[in-house]
């Protein structure tokens, strides 16, 4: 690329948001793929998401990454909806351009993309257990479907959130001739699944989901969206019990991944990036 062209600004928008890792990556891809992004931290008053977000639009911002407790606000703020954001309720992405405010959701296909590219692990045909029915489940419950499961099981300590995710997504079931099921953990069949998703907050208090142990065996991918430097406390417990466990950073770079795709229509390879983030995640501190 020649000259010097002027950076388009992007940004992560949250509270709190310093902790965020999304400047880091979205760094990184524009280094990658040479596209003029700048972006950076955009931290918001709980009540003030809206005028935070015209203000930054307003001085020439293209797009945003949502992250919490903002991702309902940004739903209602676009006026127009990605399918994907639609069935999630919730909005990570929002991108501006002349049609006006674009939101979308990609928390599902990175979540998708890490286990089927990074992970290797083929969501065709698999007996899939998501524990949790919360906003981060509903954000993933459509791009897992699309992906044309046996089985998708949905299992919440409040029995009726559930079912209301089972009730919400059963003709995309019907259209993948995957079988949705859910409830409480008393749904949870007979028999190993294929892959075990924890969609909830246990791991951030160091508390394990309701789950059947028979449900996890080898062969059993047991995924946590949360991550850390260390594995969690879910993928403690699934190790014992013979599965392969894996933790949320790389749906954390795929997602990201989606996001710039959607803002610049560049595909970034996030390889290289995941393998760094993790190394720095888990390089020892200095003393």
């Amino acid at each position: 690329m020649s000259g010097n062209p002027t950076r388009e600004r992007y940004a992560v928008i949250g509270n709190p948001v310093g902790h965020s890792k999304s400047p880091f990556i979205h760094g990184r891809f524009a280094a990658q793929t040479g596209e003029p992004v700048e972006y950076g931290h955009l931290l918001a008053p709980l009540d003030a998401f809206v005028p935070h977000v015209r203000a930054f639009i307003e001085a020439g911002g293209r797009g945003l990454n949502v992250t919490v407790p903002f991702k309902l606000d940004a739903h209602a703020f676009a006026n127009m909806l990605s399918p994907r954001a639609a069935a999630a309720g919730a909005v990570n992405t929002l991108r501006v351009d002349a049609d006006g405010i674009y939101g979308d959701n990609t928390d599902g296909v990175g979540l998708v993309r890490d286990i089927e590219v990074n992970l290797g692990v083929s969501l065709k045909g698999a007996r899939i257990l998501l524990l949790g029915a919360g906003g981060a489940a509903r954000g993933v419950v459509l791009p897992m479907l699309e992906r044309a499961p046996h089985t998708l099981t949905i299992v919440n300590r409040t029995a009726q959130k559930a079912e209301a995710l089972v009730y919400q997504f059963a003709q995309a079931a019907s259209g993948a001739h995957c079988r949705l099921t859910g409830g409480s953990a008393r749904a949870i069949e007979a028999g190993r699944y294929d892959v075990i998703v924890n969609a909830t907050a246990g791991s951030l208090d160091a508390s394990l989901p309701e789950c059947d142990d028979c449900a996890f065996g080898n062969g059993t991918l047991a995924y946590d969206m949360m991550y850390g430097a260390h594995p969690t406390i879910f993928m403690q417990h699934a190790a014992k019990l013979g599965a392969r466990g894996a933790d949320g950073l790389g749906m954390l770079v795929e997602q990201a991944a989606e996001s710039f795709y959607v803002w610049r229509g560049v595909r970034p390879d996030s390889a290289p990036v995941l393998a760094e983030l993790r190394a720095l995640l888990t390089a020892p501190s200095p003393a």
